[in-house]
């Protein structure tokens, strides 16, 4: 397996780093840079190169000749009100810093929009593996898959553990009716992101509403927890350095961040998701019975109830595409492969429903 940087998304590598890429000032943060962030200069000239290419939130390595960090906003454009949160990731790695949770350390978090045009922070820049593509997670041995499929499972269960209270997170969401606000919330996502009406998803959007279940119980959530959205040690692939992207964290239902590593894991929808097909192919990767099985004693908790996670994560990422099909069609996306989004958005929410007519819920089967 290569080493690649912080990277969730896909840095073109063509980037001239002593010009400001575009939503960031070079010059502008230099300044800010050397009044906020620990070991910065504000005599030395920063350097820039884009990371993860804008698909959701924008990620930067910053330099200075001396020193690099990373530096995270939210995507160009029209911004959804609830959506790419910078205050709320700065805040959940900050308090996570000293729990058993793997996190990158913060350094900075701007609220002021007129420095950058939006709110940022700062945090360390982690050297590591984010196996994202299908030749990577290939190239992991059976031994080695078995490894990390583990320690995804052990840091998923970790993550679940934490008292919020004990971090001081204790009012960093409202657990009470947390799934019924899901729904609502991907509800509203739809209507402001969407190009076309789509029948599968205002089906979905019935049934779910149908069916929420009662809480299971109350823990920090992640909100995408997924193989490439974890950092694994160059030298070791069972050993996770940073749980990364953590914009849609919040206090609720840890069954929801179960639901959505399904989703990744070899469920319904591999054709849309690479990196589902590659586990799904890859023979020392735990099945998705096994996922199921493991956090289910790794964390103690009742997996009943289930269906409803993962057809929420489906429904989620089919609206999250549209999302950002959305921002492409406007021209407010950095990177490549953004025109191939519009078209799976449909087939994610088809797959939903398949769960859904699937399951033993009757009310997810409509």
């Amino acid at each position: 397996m290569g080493t690649t940087e912080y990277a969730p998304g896909v840095s073109t590598g063509t980037e001239d780093r002593t010009e400001s890429p575009p939503g960031v000032d070079l010059e502008i943060l230099r300044g800010w840079f050397g009044a906020h962030v620990e070991g910065a200069d504000a005599s030395r000239e920063l350097t820039a190169e884009v990371i993860s290419g804008g698909r959701s939130n924008l990620t930067y390595g910053i330099s200075d000749g001396v020193n690099e960090w990373v530096l995270r906003r939210p995507p160009l454009g029209h911004v959804l009100p609830t959506a790419h949160d910078m205050g709320r990731e700065f805040t959940v790695m900050s308090a996570l810093a000293p729990t058993a949770v793997p996190v990158p350390r913060t350094f900075a978090y701007c609220d002021d929009e007129s420095i950058i045009g939006a709110r940022f922070y700062v945090m360390e820049r982690v050297h590591g593996v984010i196996a994202q593509a299908a030749e990577q997670i290939a190239a992991i041995s059976v031994a080695d898959a078995r490894r990390c499929s583990r320690a995804l499972i052990d840091v998923l269960a970790a993550i679940h553990a934490v008292d919020p209270r004990a971090v001081g997170l204790d009012e960093f969401g409202r657990p009470d009716g947390y799934l019924q606000r899901q729904v609502e919330r991907w509800a509203k996502q739809w209507e402001g992101n969407k190009t076309h009406d789509l029948d599968e998803i205002e089906e979905l959007t019935r049934r779910l509403r149908a069916a929420v279940p009662s809480q299971n119980d109350a823990a920090i959530v992640h909100g995408d927890y997924r193989l490439d959205n974890t950092m694994l040690d160059p030298d070791d692939p069972g050993k996770i350095l940073a749980v990364l992207d953590w914009e849609m964290s919040t206090l609720g239902d840890p069954l929801a961040d179960l639901g959505l590593l399904l989703v990744y894991w070899g469920g319904p929808g591999a054709d849309v998701l690479p990196q589902t097909a590659a586990l799904a192919g890859h023979t020392g990767f735990f099945s998705a019975d096994e996922v199921v099985e493991e956090y289910a004693k790794a964390s103690g908790r009742d997996v009943g109830h289930l269906d409803f996670h993962v057809v929420l994560a489906y429904y989620k990422l089919a609206i999250i595409l549209e999302g950002i099909h959305a921002r492409y069609l406007k021209g407010k996306t950095v990177g490549e492969g953004f025109d191939r989004l519009g078209g799976q958005v449909r087939f994610l929410a088809q797959a939903a429903l398949d769960v859904a007519a699937a399951s033993e819920i009757v009310a997810l089967r409509g």
